[in-house]
């Protein structure tokens, strides 16, 4: 099989288009979950790093606050802001990226593609996988990924067609509480100065001021990190390229989307409130009463 693709072959072959239409049955909504150590760790940490800054905001900064409008208010803003960022970082890592199946190149597959004659399409050596168009190998998820961008420990998954959505939602909101996290440790600082640091909170002195130096360590880098990503990952999506494509400086053999239209494209439809709900299209009575097994580096349905 020669190793070149065509440009119109996702065109001409349904079964090579993105979002399932050449996967299996269901693969664009089944769980999935990749084995991945080092992923693994990174995902926790990340779950135990807000997990932590939610404890520092909460206990040390709002809770012993003499202003029950002011603990109320930034309680039920950055709480909000931290369960949308765990939810979005669930859905990222949880949701198949756009795994092309593994194994298809097989005699039985490529005769449903009818295949004209002289017509060539990519086969990918590594997983043994038809490749269709924009699709790029992934050598710790060992498949190949409907426009893969990029491979991210922190959410130990790869960012593709599927759930890109959620992962840009997850660099949005974790820069959002970073953010207001910086803003309430400076408002604690101060308010600490004026009075005494035993009367500013239930801890001591000492402790206080270790997890506010911590916190805002942390705020600092994730606001840095997740405000950098998201805006490439907006600028990715403006000019229907992604970063993997970027870096190869891979000439298009697609026709790129305009701007609004590649943002309709990957958060769905017209703009609205659901553009930044993690939780839309999720269903979870479904999820609760799949049954998951191994298949490789991923677990899956």
């Amino acid at each position: 099989m020669q190793a070149h693709r065509l440009r119109d072959m996702e065109q001409q072959h349904p079964l090579l288009e993105g979002r399932g239409g050449g996967g299996l049955p269901g693969e664009a909504t089944r769980v999935w979950f990749i084995q991945d150590g080092c992923g693994m760790i990174c995902a926790s940490v990340t779950w135990f790093l807000v997990l932590y800054a939610d404890f520092v905001v909460t206990f040390v900064m709002l809770l012993p606050s003499k202003s029950s409008f002011f603990s109320v208010s930034n309680g039920v803003m950055f709480n909000t802001l931290a369960v949308l960022a765990l939810a979005s970082h669930l859905r990222t890592m949880l949701t198949d990226p756009g795994a092309v199946p593994k194994g298809n190149a097989t005699k039985e597959y490529m005769d449903r593609l009818q295949l004209k004659p002289g017509e060539v399409i990519y086969k990918c050596s590594k997983c043994c996988s038809i490749k269709p168009d924009r699709a790029h190998h992934c050598s710790i998820c060992r498949r190949c990924i409907r426009k893969m961008d990029h491979h991210c420990p922190w959410v130990n998954n790869c960012v593709g067609e599927n759930n890109q959505r959620y992962f840009v939602l997850f660099t949005m909101y974790v820069a959002m509480i970073s953010a207001h996290a910086l803003v309430l440790c400076g408002i604690q600082f101060f308010t600490c100065v004026r009075v005494q640091w035993s009367e500013c909170s239930d801890f001591s002195p000492p402790v206080t001021i270790i997890l506010m130096i911590f916190l805002c360590m942390e705020a600092i880098l994730f606001l840095t990190f997740t405000a950098v990503m998201f805006g490439t990952q907006i600028h990715s999506i403006c000019d229907d390229e992604t970063e993997i494509e970027r870096l190869k400086a891979e000439r298009p053999t697609w026709e790129r989307r305009v701007r609004w239209e590649g943002m309709k494209s990957v958060f769905g439809g017209q703009p609205s409130l659901l553009w930044i709900n993690p939780f839309a299209g999720l269903r979870l009575r479904r999820f609760l009463s799949t049954r998951i097994h191994r298949t490789g580096p991923e677990l899956s349905v």
